[in-house]
């Protein structure tokens, strides 16, 4: 309903005390499972197959009602080493891995900058212009 978020996920499961004689609505147990999904960045490759990744979020100050940027370090699962300090990764939930190590680190494709350009059509100066210095040339 109204407290579910487009990343939680509903999973209806039957309940213990579901049986033959109950009803099919009263037997089942709603259980709410948010999907974590963390980005964040390296800042530590010490250990081997391990790396350190900070994950910064935005929270509300519950007084002064203003945004404030929160930082935590996780410690994530890299089995080829292939990270290096600086660079951006997603962590992936799995099981645990050693005492600290719950997440598995993927890489996270580029962003694409010019990405917004592509999608957008020509201005009428700029594809004016380019026809014009196209006429220049040929002449």
């Amino acid at each position: 309903s109204s407290f579910a978020s487009p990343f939680t996920q509903l999973h209806l499961s039957p309940g213990p005390n579901a049986g033959s004689t109950a009803r099919p609505a009263a037997g089942l147990v709603l259980r709410i499972e948010a999907a974590k999904q963390l980005t964040g960045r390296v800042v530590t490759t010490k250990a081997n197959k391990t790396v350190g990744v900070e994950v910064a979020r935005l929270k509300q100050h519950p007084k002064y009602h203003r945004r404030e940027k929160i930082k935590k370090k996780y410690q994530a699962h890299d089995p080829n080493n292939q990270f290096k300090v600086g660079d951006f990764v997603e962590l992936v939930r799995s099981r645990p891995i050693s005492k600290t190590k719950h997440f598995l680190a993927v890489p996270v494709p580029p962003r694409d900058t010019r990405r917004k350009a592509q999608l957008l059509p020509p201005l009428e100066s700029q594809s004016g212009d380019d026809s014009a210095a196209a006429e220049e040339t040929t002449e």
